[in-house]
């Protein structure tokens, strides 16, 4: 059966009977992105409002008698309700639908519909999957490559189709209806036998003209049943599906493509926005150029030079940082060498710097003599560390030294360094290697 959501797309309310009810589990994603397991009911209505997800587009949110349902499914002919509260089977029900979730739905499937027929027909362009997704929706090409002119002249073309208000028709067809297969096929007969305008290739060359239709046999599937619906954008294209649609192209208020990326197995994925999805889009963009405005000081037309300056002038300072950094490492290693303390244990901590940095001192200084223990980053937090000295000593205390420190770290020939998370700990680590030098000169 078509269920009421399919047979009338825009009803936000109706009412229905339970048929079933029976415990049931759902994962989802949790908070924390690992997947959750809810216990609930999987309850099954006389008919619904909440289109079960199928045919590339997602499941209705809504309610039943106030309980909301958390996921529609389709199982075969029936749709199931996922709630975590009970419904006694003969009970009549209110159903409700998440309306500005189903609109925005049916405005991006239409939309789907129409770039689909148009791409097909200006460019021979094939659709071959397609995805309604959260943010954005994406169109699976069956191209390598789509340029810039062809994406301009496809958006042109379907705003002109929806500046047109085309009515879009759903009919349901009986599986045996011979128009079934006319459909499937893709038969120019069914469009004459409609009498739609259709006129063939001319030997001169000359395109065929837009009204005659695209006519495929997509979004139904695998395991549909009952009657076949066909969607009919007039004029321009006549598709099986299972979804919800606008009833007039006007609906969508408008399209936008944002562009496409290099898809899967020598495909291309061209992305869109359609109707509400549109405007937010806007509003998002123009929230972001006035905050540019107000921290560049410039209109939106000078946006990119401005960032392009200063990304010069960032890269400019960033090199001079760094050779300062540079010859400031060269002197606090001539400094520590020729210190009065020089020997045994010693160590430094800087806040700024990085692993070039300690890497500097410690080849400035090149001694196996001491234990040269450095570290970079936030006095109590996290940061960088670098123990260097005679090979045997600093294979031994690094991974005790990482350990102390609460990090990981890796090293050879006399050097071992690696991320901390506990700077605070450094007097530990100086204590340990104090401990260390001590020991050794007892020894000997």
């Amino acid at each position: 059966m078509a269920f009421r959501c399919q047979r009338d797309s825009y009803a936000r309310e109706f009412t229905t009977t339970v048929v079933s009810c029976s415990p049931a589990e759902l994962q989802i994603e949790g908070s924390s992105g690992k997947k959750e397991v809810l216990s609930g009911f999987q309850v099954v209505l006389e008919d619904t409002l909440l289109f079960p997800e199928g045919g590339g587009q997602p499941d209705d949110h809504g309610t039943v008698n106030d309980i909301s349902v958390l996921r529609v499914t389709r199982r075969g002919a029936q749709a199931d309700h996922f709630t975590q509260t009970p419904l006694t089977p003969g009970t009549e029900v209110l159903v409700r639908v998440d309306w500005e979730r189903r609109f925005d739905h049916m405005q991006q499937h239409s939309g789907q519909h129409l770039i689909t027929a148009v791409a097909d027909h200006l460019f021979g362009l094939k659709t071959t999957s397609w995805e309604l997704g959260r943010l954005r929706s994406v169109i699976e090409l069956d191209s390598p490559s789509v340029t810039m002119d062809q994406l301009a002249a496809i958006e042109q073309s379907v705003n002109e189709k929806i500046r047109d208000r085309l009515p879009v028709n759903v009919r349901e067809l009986s599986l045996d209806d011979p128009e079934v297969e006319q459909v499937r096929r893709g038969l120019v007969g069914w469009l004459l036998q409609n009498g739609l305008p259709w006129a063939p290739h001319q030997n001169s060359g000359t395109p065929l003209p837009f009204l005659m239709f695209q006519v495929r046999a997509r979004g139904l599937p695998d395991d549909h049943a009952g009657p076949i619906r066909v969607v009919t954008i007039e004029g321009v294209d006549s598709n099986m599906c299972c979804g919800t649609h606008v009833s007039n192209l006007s609906d969508l208020q408008v399209i936008k493509i944002l562009g496409t990326e290099k898809g899967k197995k020598n495909k291309t994925n061209l992305s869109f926005l359609a109707g509400n999805r549109v405007l937010r889009w806007m509003e998002r963009s123009h929230s972001t150029e006035r905050a540019l405005t107000a921290l560049l000081k410039c209109g939106a037309e000078g946006h990119v030079e401005a960032v392009k300056k200063l990304q010069a002038s960032s890269k400019l300072l960033q090199k001079n940082n760094l050779n300062l950094l540079r010859d400031l490492a060269v002197h606090i290693a001539h400094s520590l060498r020729n210190s009065p303390d020089w020997g045994g244990v010693v160590t430094l901590h800087r806040k700024e710097g990085d692993s070039e940095f300690m890497n500097i001192i410690a080849n400035e200084i090149g001694s196996e003599e001491t234990l040269l223990f450095l570290t970079v980053g936030d006095e109590k937090g996290a940061g960088l560390f670098l123990l260097a000295g005679a090979a045997e000593a600093v294979e031994t205390l690094g991974p005790r030294v990482a350990e102390v420190l609460e990090g990981k770290g890796a090293g050879k020939k006399g050097r071992f360094q690696g991320k901390a998370t506990k700077m605070s700990r450094r007097a530990e680590v100086q204590a340990l290697l104090q401990d260390y030098v001590s020991t050794q000169s007892a020894e000997e």
